[in-house]
Order: C-alpha cells, then structure tokens, then sequence
C-alpha cells in the first residue's frame, strides 16, 4: 500500500549577532527559492503520495497539513543554520502522532549525521537521497528493517552505525523534478530587492574541488556528476519562469558538457535567460564557452572570488589565483555578462583589509558583490582545522553572516564595517 509521505522544507530560522546586540538588521539577507532538492526527492518517491510543505513560504502551517494530510512519513531537509530548527519540529510532529516515521537529510545531515542521531529522528539520509530514500520508503512500507547504503537508523544515546554509500550517475535523477508540487508558493520565489522570479534547474550534482570552507562534497561523496543534455532541457522547459537559476556548486565543471548544453539550447529555440556558478579559471580557460552561453541567455554568473590576495586563497584551498581573478573580470565584462562576486570575509580582518576589499569590488566593478563571513560549517577541512578556536557552538547562527571565532577588530565595529559594505555594494546592484 502506498505511504503518504511529506517532505517539509523548514522556515528561515537563523538567528544575527548584529542584530541582536547592535540593531545592525541590514545583514539579515532573506531570499525565498523552490526547494529542489524536495521535488527531485519527491519524483523519486512515484510509487506513494508525496507532498511537499514549504514552511518558508507558510512557517505555522506544519500541524494543521499534519492533521489534514496524515503521514506515514514526514521527511526534513536542512542546511546547518536550519538544524536545531528541524529538531524542534521534529519533536512538534512527534507529539502530535508518535506513529509517524521522521528522516531529515539535506546538507547539515550529509556533513554532520551525528548531530541528528536523537530521538526525535528515526532515520537519517546521508549525500544524495534519490536511491536511498525509495529503498528506506518501501522497507518501511513492507515493515522490514533492512541495511540501506547512506541511511542511518538513529540510535539516540549510541553512536550512529550505518555504510557509507558509494555515489554514481545513477544517483541523480532521470525523471523531471516535480515542479507541481510548489505551485501555490512559486510566486514567492523571487529576489525581491531586484524584483526577480526565479525558478530553479539543475544540471550537475557535487564539485570536482574541495575548498576547505565548502560543505557541498559529502553530498556526492567528493564525487561530481553531470546531468544528461536532454533531462536539462526537459527541465529547462517545464520550469514557469523566464530566468533560470542553475543551482549547481559549478555548472562548468565538464566543460565540453556545459558546452554541449549550451548548443541544445540553443537548437531548441529556448528563449529563456540563466544565471549559473563558474570558476574564475575556467572563465581564463574557456571564454569561447563564456561567449556560447552568453549568446543563448547567460545573464549573469556567480564567482566565488572568494578573497583577493594569493595567500588567502591558499589558505582556503581555493586552487586559483587572484591574477586569474582579475582577468577572468575582464573576460566576462568584455562579453556583458553581469558579475555576483562571492567574497568571505575572515573574523580576522583589520580595518586595511575592509578597505582594500572594497576598493578592489569597486575598482573591479563587479555588479553584485556579495559578502559572507568565513564560518567553518562542521563536516568542512576548516572546521577540523579551527576547531579549538571556535566561541559559539550555536548552529542557530551559523548563517554565514555571523562571526562565530573570535574576531580581531572590536565585534561591533566589525560588523559595522561589514554592513557597510554590504550596503554599499547593493547601492547600484543589478543581475
């Protein structure tokens, strides 16, 4: 018999140390975007009723679609800032009926699964949920207790046992996302300071580098895959929206695939407009991709630039260079393509580097900079490294926009000088 199963996308639940102790409340950065994680899980689930409760868009509807809906299973994705969050609602789904079966997965549950080994867990899905998932569904459906690769039984008070799954091509999925199952909440999908309706697509899983900031790698198992041209297209297709967000850590990382893609887009006449993630050094490798993508409606792209000196960069991992920085600027400005530059700013930093950042993003003229603060997210190379240094164990601020080590200049200077550059970077934003 088919199980009723609700997939459930937690509200904004991160909390702002500059707001809460300074009334800075201009780092508070909000943008509602379709849970496409949740609707690639939910076309993997064809064999049962699926809903997905997008609690972002409806934050007090969780009891009443429990009471309306009555699961057999109710699963939760969450980032890591979203963590203590899916407990607390773990627990309120629990009280209302201790039958129904409770799984979270996501990011924070890939880096971190012990963190949910808790009795208000029944299970947990480690990396890419398209295979594993169905499995534990239809075991649980059929009563059966049986060892799925990239699933762990939570064991509240033990230490959680379980193997390790080995991902491959057949972990993403074949079939369209169910797309249909947000439609009352799509039109909250936009960027509202740009007023731009977003919708969401798909075209590579993982990343083939390993910043040590980064906490995509444990969905894939270190491992990157590209999507099939004609499920992208599909999918292009079907998504209501005249720009596409292509939500891949790096949708360039096979460059003859994304070149490939850009062709079929171009033969079937789509008339849409894309934002997608790129490598500066691929921009420096491979302007010829930039321009056939930038002639089949590339509008902007988004860099993590990350810093812009070569020692910092080292010391992240990054693998690249600010030299490279530069000119792939000048590539992508030469061919029109809009620039958001992703740039983390350290705990560290002095009042000089403040400057210096903003004279570069200025110099540069990068369209839409966009500033996080370097947080070492458990699971992550930096969190191993920092570890001992770390002052607030908090998930709750764990937002990217909090310093949770120490920082070098007074904490509440530091947040203004990050404020303000924020401010001053989306004074003229555009995408």
């Amino acid at each position: 018999m088919p199980m009723r199963i609700l997939l459930v996308n937690p509200p904004n639940s991160g909390r702002s140390i500059p707001e809460e102790r300074y009334g800075i409340t201009s780092l508070k950065q909000i943008f509602r975007g379709e849970p496409l994680g949740l609707e690639v899980l939910a076309a993997s689930l064809s064999k049962h009723e699926v809903r997905i409760l997008d609690l972002k868009v409806v934050p007090q509807l969780l009891e009443e679609t429990l009471e309306l809906f009555a699961p057999d299973i109710v699963a939760f994705t969450a980032m890591t800032c979203e963590a203590q969050a899916v407990l607390q609602l773990a627990s309120q789904v629990r009280a209302c009926d201790e039958r129904i079966l409770i799984t979270v997965g996501g990011v924070h549950a890939s880096s971190d699964p012990e963190f949910f080994n808790r009795e208000m867990i029944d299970w947990i899905i480690i990396g890419l949920g398209v295979q594993s998932f169905p499995l534990l569904a239809e075991a649980l459906e059929r009563g059966l207790l049986v060892e799925i690769d990239g699933v762990a039984r939570s064991q509240a008070g033990k230490k959680l046992v379980y193997r390790p799954r080995s991902f491959s091509q057949d972990d993403l999925l074949t079939i369209s996302p169910r797309y249909d199952l947000v439609h009352e909440y799509r039109p909250s999908y936009i960027l509202e300071t740009l007023g731009l309706q977003l919708g969401f697509v798909s075209t590579a899983a993982g990343c083939p580098f390993d910043c040590s900031f980064c906490c995509i790698g444990p969905l894939t198992g270190g491992r990157y895959f590209t999507a099939k041209i004609e499920n992208v297209i599909r999918d292009i297709q079907r998504v209501p929206t005249p720009v596409i967000r292509l939500v891949d850590a790096n949708t360039f990382g096979k460059p003859k695939h994304a070149e490939e893609l850009a062709r079929a887009i171009g033969h079937y006449g789509i008339k849409k407009q894309f934002i997608a993630d790129v490598r500066s050094d691929t921009v420096v490798l491979h302007p010829q991709l930039m321009r056939q993508w930038r002639e089949i409606g590339l509008r902007a792209v988004i860099i993590g630039f990350e810093e812009i000196d070569d020692s910092a960069l080292g010391a992240m991992n990054k693998k690249n260079s600010a030299a490279t920085n530069k000119h792939a600027i000048e590539i992508l400005h030469d061919l029109g393509i809009t620039i958001v530059g992703d740039f983390i700013i350290s705990p560290d930093y002095r009042e000089e580097q403040f400057e210096r950042l903003d004279a570069f993003v200025q110099a540069q003229a990068i369209e839409l900079p966009m500033y996080t603060v370097l947080t070492p997210l458990p699971g992550t190379a930096l969190h191993r490294e920092v570890r001992d240094q770390i002052i607030l164990d908090d998930l709750d601020y764990y937002t990217l926009t909090n310093a949770v080590l120490p920082t070098y200049l007074d904490e509440q200077l530091f947040y203004q000088r990050y404020a303000d550059l924020l401010a001053k970077g989306h004074r003229s934003a555009k995408v």
